[in-house]
């Protein structure tokens, strides 16, 4: 099964509490839920990551 990393950066883990007039109202762990039902119905396995450091997403592409 192949994997598509969906990675996240800074503020992404406020989504559905901050803002949601602009951001709108879905949580990142709801967004998640979503792709990684579509990845499975695809065949797909979703790796789905968040960090508010930007260095981890750095290190998370880099292994």
């Amino acid at each position: 099964m192949k994997t598509v990393f969906v990675l996240n950066g800074p503020n992404l883990n406020a989504l559905g509490k901050r803002e949601p007039g602009i951001y709108g109202g879905k949580t990142l762990a709801a967004i998640a839920d979503d792709c990684k039902q579509a990845g499975g119905a695809l065949g797909l396995e979703i790796d789905f990551r968040q960090s508010n450091h930007e260095g981890d997403l750095v290190d998370w592409i880099q292994e």
